[in-house]
């Protein structure tokens, strides 16, 4: 008798796990701002801090370099230091939300938000 309602169960289904992805990806959103990459530079002369989301939050200069004639090589060194960190933090961003699109079913690469 409700033989046709067949698909509301499915639709109710899949709503509910949309509502559950999208509580995970708030959580991780959440988590991203947490979680901390470091890029360097200069051997490690020049390092900075960012979240996973790429906000900067600290950045470390070993005194050593701050010669007055050597004024843009400090210059590229902090720029490549925050890149670098940038990068990592693409790089973390994209892996944990590997792991939620895995954890889901979702084909592996699949990019999230739409």
């Amino acid at each position: 008798m409700l033989k046709g309602l067949g698909g509301l169960g499915d639709m109710a289904k899949m709503m509910k796990t949309a509502q559950e992805m999208q509580t995970k990806m708030a959580e991780l959103q959440d988590s991203l701002s947490a979680m901390t990459v470091t890029g360097e530079s200069g051997a490690g002369l020049v390092r900075a801090t960012a979240t996973a989301k790429g906000e900067l939050t600290a950045l470390d200069i070993d005194p050593s370099i701050f010669n007055p004639d050597e004024k843009e090589v400090v210059e590229d060194l902090i720029l490549a230091a925050i890149k670098d960190a940038q990068q990592k933090a693409q790089e973390k961003s994209a892996a944990e939300m590997g792991k939620l699109t895995e954890g889901m079913g979702l084909p592996a690469g699949m990019k999230l938000p739409f």
